[in-house]
């Protein structure tokens, strides 16, 4: 394996979901944490987790994605990563807020396979910060 594993932090209350993409990254030459919701996304990154990217739904009981966001962002929690959504709320208005929030990225779950999904993210890290590819 070349090149140095990228950190992404995974945000989703689906457990299936959550297990599913956690594998499929790490297959993909990615250090993957997980979170299952909103607040224990908030607090791995107050413990120190500073993923390059952090991938996450908006629709989870609790703190959903958008208020995720605004809190990162208020609290100036992982300024440096990327976040991207992957939600299957794909109204404009929704992806609009997204963008509002700074979101680098906003991928529909329905219309994307796990490996388009992945596919995406590594596109949009590689507009970021480009990467010799293998």
């Amino acid at each position: 394996m070349e090149g140095e594993k990228r950190k992404i932090l995974i945000v989703d209350d689906d457990s299936f979901l959550l297990d599913m993409y956690a594998l499929k990254f790490s297959q993909n030459n990615f250090e993957v944490h997980t979170a299952g919701g909103g607040a224990e996304a908030i607090e791995k990154l107050k413990g120190g987790l500073a993923p390059e990217v952090m991938l996450m739904d908006i629709i989870m009981p609790e703190m959903d994605g958008f208020e995720m966001l605004a809190k990162i962002n208020t609290e100036k929690l992982c300024p440096n990563c990327l976040k991207i959504v992957l939600s299957n709320k794909s109204q404009q208005s929704d992806i609009d807020q997204g963008n509002q929030l700074g979101v680098a990225g906003y991928i529909v779950k329905a219309n994307s396979t796990p490996v388009e999904v992945i596919n995406q993210v590594v596109e949009i890290l590689g507009k970021k910060n480009p990467v010799p590819m293998k």
